[in-house]
């Protein structure tokens, strides 16, 4: 089980995320299709906005356990919760193979 302080930080980060995706988009637009002034400014804009608010920097958790790691991106949950959700057949359409 992961610290709530963890959790709570993703949750931040995504929320972030969230508000300056917009402003975010237009900026790095204009750093591509900008003359270089505008560039260069639009460059400066991006790099004062909140670390936590690029997207690059969401980690992906379980949504049950908060395990960062085995995640599985399908359903949204590590590997070991998976595994015993299939085997007490709460995963609708999915079962333990066998042959």
């Amino acid at each position: 089980m992961a610290k709530e302080s963890m959790k709570a930080r993703e949750v931040k980060r995504a929320k972030l995320v969230a508000k300056y995706a917009d402003k975010r988009a237009a900026l790095k637009k204009l750093v591509i299709n900008g003359t270089p002034e505008e560039a260069a400014a639009a460059n400066k804009a991006l790099q004062r906005l909140p670390k936590n608010s690029s997207p690059v920097r969401i980690h992906n958790r379980c949504q049950l356990t908060g395990r960062p790691k085995g995640y599985v991106r399908k359903f949204g949950i590590s590997r070991i919760n998976l595994r015993e959700m299939a085997l007490k057949g709460l995963i609708p359409g999915v079962k333990k193979a066998s042959w």
